[in-house]
């Protein structure tokens, strides 16, 4: 311990980008400290086993044709990226320009940082809610978006579109499709198993997970934590009081915020795209506002069946009565999906 201590001395001055008190991080949860750290000393090098750990979510296309749709968008898309991955790697920086390309409008993928490490590490030492803050600023930066856009979210950039329409929607959001999602949250991180793993981002959510996961630190420091719902904790006072995504749902009936139904309720559309044989949202009954039944892990319940739905708590009966809200399906693994299907998607959501 006194380690971490000495080196929070030693780094405090560049520390402070991701954290206000790094010996009360050191004390809860020493190897959270340790990344907080090498996220300030040695950024490339951080991002790039971040880019290639297990939990990673990049997407690339290969050699993939990109048509010119008959059907002109109307409005310009912004795109998010999933975690480990990056506005500025190769496959994110296609995928934007294929969906410019396609509808013949104004696209841009939309970053954490402002180069290609800040941005990967932000998807993991940033929480959730100051990463909505930062696209919100960037999206309002942006004349080009000053009407409202349709948005892409792949992963867990879903969590960061689902977080603005929700605080923010300013400039809004018309339709949103959302890929493989974290909308919902995950019960675990199934592709992240902490044994044989040299020590890096896994071990550390291992840490993070269960009894620590929704004390206010770790909600503070670690955007994983932020959308994770054990069915298990679910009613615990800890989660109630601190989990973000407990906070966008409006679980906590002493901190229901009415923006958040307004908000939501004002997208044309919501589109959601489940991968079936998905391992790595868990469930993945959750791209489709699924969840485990509270208390197990066992029974899963499809999104009329929650008790987020059938008390609109954030507005999910309300935009599905209205017919808002539409089911696809890939057949395979998480982010495993083509061009041409890319294309079909958009062509029928946005247009």
């Amino acid at each position: 311990m006194k380690f971490f201590v000495a080196c929070a001395f030693v780094a405090a001055a560049s520390a402070l980008q991701y954290t206000d008190d790094l010996n009360a991080v050191a004390e809860h949860a020493p190897k959270l400290a340790n990344l907080i750290l090498r996220a300030n000393y040695e950024p490339e090098k951080l991002a790039a086993e971040l880019r290639s750990s297990p939990i990673s979510e990049i997407r690339e296309f290969h050699n993939e044709k990109v048509t010119v749709s008959t059907k002109k968008g109307t409005k310009p898309v912004v795109v998010t990226h999933g975690m480990g991955d990056s506005c500025f790697n190769p496959g994110m920086k296609q995928i934007t320009a294929d969906v410019g390309t396609h509808l013949g409008v104004y696209s841009v993928c939309v970053p954490g940082g402002d180069n290609d490490a800040s941005d990967t590490i932000s998807g993991f030492l940033v929480p959730m809610d100051k990463n909505v803050d930062i696209f919100a600023a960037k999206v309002r930066n942006d004349t080009n978006l000053k009407d409202g856009f349709d948005a892409i979210g792949l992963s867990q950039g879903n969590s960061v579109i689902r977080g603005y329409i929700h605080r923010y929607n300013d400039p809004p959001v018309r339709n949103y499709l959302a890929i493989h999602g974290t909308v919902m949250g995950v019960a675990g991180f199934p592709n992240c198993n902490p044994a044989g793993i040299i020590p890096g981002i896994c071990d550390t959510i291992s840490e993070l997970c269960g009894a620590l996961a929704y004390s206010p630190i770790t909600q503070n420091h670690l955007f994983q934590a932020n959308y994770f719902r054990d069915p298990k904790r679910t009613n615990s006072t800890a989660y109630l009081e601190n989990s973000q995504i407990a906070a966008w749902n409006n679980e906590n009936p002493a901190k229901v915020n009415p923006l958040f139904v307004k908000n939501f309720g004002s997208v044309k559309s919501y589109n959601m795209i489940q991968a079936a044989k998905d391992t790595m949202v868990y469930p993945n009954a959750g791209e489709w506002w699924g969840q485990f039944a509270p208390g197990q892990f066992k029974t899963i319940q499809t999104m009329k069946e929650t008790d987020l739905f059938k008390n609109n708590l954030f507005g999910l009966q309300t935009v599905a009565t209205a017919g808002k809200v539409t089911f696809n399906q890939t057949a395979g693994q998480h982010l495993q999906f083509t061009v041409e299907q890319l294309e079909f998607w958009i062509d029928k959501y946005f247009n």
